[in-house]
Parts: C-alpha cells; sequence; structure tokens
C-alpha cells in the first residue's frame, strides 16, 4: 500500500519488513522497522534486506505485545499472519492502535478457519493423523471471520479485503517440511521436528504428487478511531 515519502513502516514480522523494503520504488517508506521474537528470522530477514537501497531497514528482536516503539511513531503498521498465534490478539491489536500516528494505518492478515483443508485429507489419508480434519484450526484466535471485530475495538477499520490464495507442495518431501513444525496434528513421537521421518509414510501408501492447498486470505486496513481515543 503506498505511503507518503518520508513515512515510518513497522511490521510485526521481520519477514514482512524485509519484503515491505524490497519494493521501495512503490511504497516509498524512509524507515521500515521490522520486529520478530527468533533471532533466527531476524538474522535471515537482515541478509534479506542488506542490499536493499533507498529505505532505513532496521530489525529489532522483541515482543509484539509490548511493542519497543514510542506512541504515534508509524505511519503504517502490518500484522501479517502473525495474530492467530496468541491467545490473546487484541492485546497486539491494542499496541498497534498505540504506535500509529494520527493519519497512520494499520493492515492486518489472516487466514479462514478452514485453510488447508486438502492437507487435512492428505495427513489423515497418510495414516499420519486419522483425525486430522477434525483438530481446531490453526487460526481460531485471529481468522477471516473476526479480525475486524478484532480490529473495531482500538481502531477504526475502513476496509475488509479477501482473496483466495492457491500454495502448491511440490511432493510429500516439501509437505513433510511443513508438517514437521506444525502443531496442528497429533504425530507420533518422534516425528515433530523430523521431515525425512514424516515422509516415510506418504511414500509408502500415497503417490509422490504435488499437493495444492488453498486458502482464504483476509486484509482488514483500520485508522486510530477519531481523536486518538484508544478503549
Amino acid at each position: 500500500m503506498p505511503g507518503p515519502t518520508g513515512s515510518a513502516w513497522c511490521s510485526t514480522s521481520a519477514a514482512v519488513a524485509a519484503r515491505v523494503a524490497s519494493s521501495s520504488e512503490q511504497l516509498r517508506p524512509k524507515r521500515v522497522v521490522g520486529l520478530d521474537a527468533a533471532p533466527s528470522l531476524l538474522a535471515q530477514a537482515r541478509e534479506r534486506a542488506k542490499d536493499l537501497p533507498d529505505s532505513k531497514v532496521e530489525f529489532v528482536e522483541g515482543d509484539f505485545h509490548e511493542l519497543p516503539l514510542p506512541d504515534g511513531s508509524s505511519d503504517v503498521v502490518v500484522a501479517a499472519f502473525c495474530l492467530y498465534h496468541l491467545p490473546h490478539p487484541e492485546d497486539v491489536v491494542g499496541q498497534i492502535a498505540r504506535v500509529l500516528a494520527p493519519e497512520g494505518l494499520a493492515v492486518l492478515v489472516t487466514k479462514a478457519l478452514d485453510s488447508y483443508r486438502e492437507m487435512d485429507q492428505r495427513v489423515a489419508s497418510a495414516g499420519l493423523d486419522s483425525p486430522a480434519s477434525q483438530h481446531e484450526s490453526l487460526y481460531t484466535a485471529a481468522h477471516s471471520g473476526n479480525l475486524a471485530d478484532l480490529a473495531a475495538s482500538p481502531l477504526d477499520v475502513i476496509a475488509v479485503l479477501d482473496g483466495e490464495h492457491l500454495f502448491t507442495f511440490d511432493g510429500h518431501d516439501h509437505t513433510a517440511q511443513y508438517l514437521a513444525t506444525n502443531p496442528k496434528y497429533d504425530l507420533a513421537p518422534g516425528l515433530y521436528g523430523n521431515p525425512g521421518a514424516l515422509a516415510a509414510a506418504p511414500h509408502e501408501f500415497l503417490p509422490d504428487q504435488p499437493l495444492t492447498t488453498r486458502s482464504r486470505i483476509t486484509f482488514v486496513v483500520a485508522q486510530p478511531k477519531e481523536g486518538g481515543e484508544l478503549t
């Protein structure tokens, strides 16, 4: 989303901040701050952003429950694919409202509850977790159906946009890399964090074919409430 020249952008994901900075010709941010709690992800983001011209990019290790930024210091705050990891995402939305400038924008992004249902079917068919489709969605805390309501308490929602996203896993080995760190499924001991072992069952029972998954992506764009009052 275009911002005025000289704008300051904050992202609650280091990876998203690197993408914002790499789009500097379209977005024209003067300063970008990426926040993440994982040092490894911050290191990856710094590597991606090191050769980018024009924009000043900073990466900060921290907790987005307490954004390490002054009140009203950001023209745009982006929280993409992170709020659903939290038991109380409304607390982070409150922090976003706090650091937004009076005419700033918040861009919140999440997925629908039934995203990646094709993965549920693959996991069950491979015998990795037969009731895979019955487990609680990863996106329960902040999903397409409630994201606007979460934003509406401390912010004024000005737009809600939906779109379909397709992602194709190349085959069983690629799928196993995703499953190895996915907390949704009830996998056998020794399979978490072990893509090689995870791939063994689908290789044995299913043809090794690409898997295309679908999800609804929801973007909520919001601004500070008139008068700057936070609830």
